[in-house]
């Protein structure tokens, strides 16, 4: 099992993310805990030096996974949906910037919530064309450079599109590209999913990266969801990327993510 954690390369509002700036200082703490990668949370790649975050994780031999890209929808608000297609199409060209990064590091991207919320007074068949329209774009821009998008079912209290397994698939097949699929988060899951299990093996082989915190998105571990099983599952349908922690740093960011991968080992 291959363990990353979330660490923000700026300051950020999102509270689920145990380690924020301090690149360096970071990094090594994550290596020194034992994980095996880092999963970086980057709002704009024009603020970061892709060579000196890879020569700093390179340094800890650590690999990166995947790249979070949500910020620039909480930092920014912009979003695939909008109403103002200057912020539509802002939120395409910054996600599509991010592809030379990911490249470089042979990460995926995740489209969590910059997807946005349906505005008032747009319906909601309005804002999934604009998601599909925007998806097929970033899609097609990446494919030529081997990288791949995972889009992020999230629970209906943070936005109102794509909430479960069943909504990504059917996202999937509209997009109908190859280099997109899912990223499953288990806190998400334990509000949307019927069987956390179930909903994993469905996802199978569209599964492209893997968060993880408990149901009441402490570290695995502080609350009451079966990781056991949940982890046998997701490698069943063989998946063989990272698991990465997103949660939140209870009672900080040191001891959670501690606790965290000894939970996880020890499973």
């Amino acid at each position: 099992m291959k363990l990353s954690i979330v660490l923000s390369t700026h300051a950020a509002q999102f509270e689920a993310v145990a380690f924020k700036g301090d690149f360096e200082a970071n990094i090594a703490k994550i290596a020194g805990y034992g994980y095996d990668g880092v999963e970086l949370a980057i709002r704009d790649p024009k603020l970061v030096n892709p060579d000196q975050l890879e020569k700093v994780a390179g340094k800890h031999k650590l690999v990166v996974p995947a790249i979070g890209t949500g910020q620039a929808w909480g930092e920014e608000g912009l979003s695939f949906t909008s109403d103002n297609p200057n912020a539509r199409r802002a939120a395409i060209e910054r996600i599509k910037r991010h592809i030379p990064l990911a490249a470089q590091f042979n990460a995926v991207v995740i489209l969590g919530l910059i997807r946005g919320i349906t505005p008032e007074g747009q319906s909601h068949e309005q804002s999934m064309e604009y998601l599909v329209q925007a998806l097929q774009e970033c899609s097609a821009a990446a494919a030529p450079h081997g990288v791949r998008y995972a889009l992020e079912p999230l629970n209906r209290y943070e936005t109102d599109l794509i909430h479960t397994v069943a909504d990504g698939l059917d996202l999937i097949e509209r997009v109908g590209a190859g280099n997109f699929g899912l990223l499953l988060d288990t806190f998400h899951m334990n509000i949307e999913e019927p069987s956390i299990e179930a909903s994993i093996h469905t996802c199978g082989n569209r599964i492209f990266h893997f968060h993880v915190a408990d149901s009441n998105r402490w570290p695995p571990g502080a609350g009451h969801l079966d990781f056991k099983r949940i982890l046998e599952t997701l490698f069943k349908t063989g998946y063989d990327g990272f698991v990465s922690g997103e949660f939140m740093p209870i009672p900080d960011a040191d001891t959670g993510a501690q606790r965290a991968i000894e939970y996880l080992r020890g499973l």
